[in-house]
């Protein structure tokens, strides 16, 4: 099994959320799993985020990892910075809109797309329907980015309110 890391976007990503489900699922088989926990998940700090995810990098060694939603958006800050070692696997999911308003998050935008998402395989997975990105802005996106993208119907957030606790397909995915 990999070295997974897993990356909750704001307001974290509890039981039963997919994360919190996968998490459990890869160390119940003595996979090597870092779930991490940012500081104050209802009110994120970019600056306090980053530096809480370098230090995890830099502890942890991930070869996989897997980002929901606002944890997108700290990853492109991450390899804006050029500083880290290249993983095997990214996996993009839901991510917000580039151009996201919300005041909580304030600090977080304006957010280049990266020139190097510091993965050798990165796949971007959206939903027709999320309410914080569009399809047209998925898309760009993904030129953008230069990934694969799956798109899930109807699926929203991709999060615990549509549906999204237990996923095997990921999980496959994961271990391929």
């Amino acid at each position: 099994m990999r070295r997974v890391l897993i990356l909750h976007g704001w307001g974290g990503s509890d039981f039963p959320h997919w994360q919190s489900w996968l998490s459990s699922e890869i160390a119940k088989d003595y996979g090597c799993v870092s779930f991490l926990k940012f500081s104050d998940m209802d009110f994120p700090k970019k600056d306090v985020w980053l530096e809480e995810l370098e230090l995890e990098m830099q502890r942890f060694h991930p070869d996989t990892v897997l980002c929901h939603s606002l944890a997108n958006i700290l990853w492109f800050h991450l390899c804006n910075k050029q500083k880290m070692q290249e993983v095997e696997k990214l996996f993009l999911v839901a991510p917000p809109s580039l151009s996201c308003k919300i005041e909580e998050l304030e600090s977080f935008f304006p957010c280049e797309v990266p020139k190097k998402l510091y993965a050798k395989k990165t796949l971007l997975i959206t939903s027709t329907d999320d309410p914080y990105l569009r399809q047209d802005e998925a898309q760009e996106l993904q030129i953008a980015l230069h990934v694969d993208m799956k798109v899930l119907q109807n699926a929203g957030h991709i999060n615990t309110n549509s549906g999204y606790g237990e996923w095997p397909w990921l999980l496959e995915e994961i271990k391929k």
